[in-house]
């Protein structure tokens, strides 16, 4: 997949069939979409493209508004490419290209420079100054320009949305089953590890603090979670706490993981963890004791999830 950081860096010499969107999650509503675009660029000898923007278009033109994403950008390019796709545009999105009017962005982007042959899109899709046009302009724009319009069903987004509700929802209640389920993947959170107070050590669950650069991703609700990783290509399986350790009076939200069986040094090193099962909410124990205590029992429920599923 080539991946352009701006619409003026696109190129490429063959027609494309295009879809818009921010295609958070690139979740099993959005595989639909983007497996016709892949169908139907097959069918028609063209290439796939996939245009989409960062900042989130809703936080730019909505001062003030926060957006969590369950996807960075780098996860996004990994799950797109993984698709199928051949071209993925990321365009900064800012005012002044907000204030393209509609036939301006239909001419300058999608003919222009695209070289649009159809585009996939969904019937409720703004799009212009103001957000002002709508499939029935793009259709008039396709007969003016030489380019299909291939309208998604109101089902089908209904779906796509319904989705990212529910994915979000699931994440801000700890539900990771149920999200990855959605997802048809599963979540994922990506960081350095970096020197934590060490306490986990002093106790004999030594952990690895995960420190997340993109502060627009989503993370799940505080509690501790089955969770595995690969290092250096191994599968490698642990528990997980996001909290701000009640016990010990913290205050700020860390992301914590202890791995079983393992004592190589992670620290400046960037990994994966990925999230299987939400076991309980995050608790403050009396004393340091009770504290083990229970993350013996969190051990013991995390090895026979992982017995279970091998």
């Amino acid at each position: 997949m080539k991946i352009f950081n701006s619409i003026s860096s696109f190129n490429s010499s063959k027609p494309t069939i295009v879809t818009i969107g921010t295609f958070d999650g690139v979740h099993l509503g959005h595989k639909k979409i983007l497996d016709q675009i892949i169908a139907n660029a097959h069918t028609l000898d063209c290439e796939s493209l996939v245009l989409t923007f960062f900042p989130h278009p809703r936080t730019i033109l909505q001062e003030g508004t926060e957006m969590k994403q369950l996807n960075t950008l780098d996860e996004k390019k990994a799950l797109l490419e993984n698709l199928g796709i051949d071209n993925l545009v990321i365009h900064p999105f800012d005012k002044e290209f907000s204030r393209l009017t509609a036939e301006e962005f239909v001419k300058e982007v999608l003919v222009d420079r695209f070289k649009l042959k159809k585009i996939i899109i969904g019937h409720d899709h703004r799009f212009g100054r103001n957000r002002t046009a709508n499939i029935d302009d793009l259709i008039v724009f396709g007969e003016t320009y030489g380019f299909a319009v291939e309208q998604i069903s109101a089902k089908e987004i209904n779906e796509v949305s319904i989705s990212s509700t529910k994915i979000r929802k699931a994440l801000d209640e700890g539900d990771v089953e149920l999200a990855n389920e959605y997802l048809g993947y599963d979540y994922t959170l990506t960081g350095m590890v970096s020197k934590g107070k060490q306490l986990g050590r002093t106790i004999g669950y030594p952990t690895a603090n995960i420190s997340i650069e993109e502060d627009y991703k989503l993370i799940p609700a505080n509690g501790v979670y089955i969770a595995k990783s690969y290092i250096d290509g191994a599968p490698v399986f642990g528990m997980m706490n996001i909290g701000t350790r009640p016990t010990v009076d913290g205050t700020s939200q860390t992301i914590e993981i202890h791995f079983f069986d393992f004592d190589k040094d992670l620290y400046n090193q960037k990994i994966t963890i990925i999230l299987l099962k939400r076991m309980r909410a995050e608790q403050k124990f009396e004393s340091l004791d009770a504290l083990k205590s229970q993350l013996g029992a969190d051990k013991e429920m995390a090895l026979d999830y992982f017995k279970k599923s091998q």
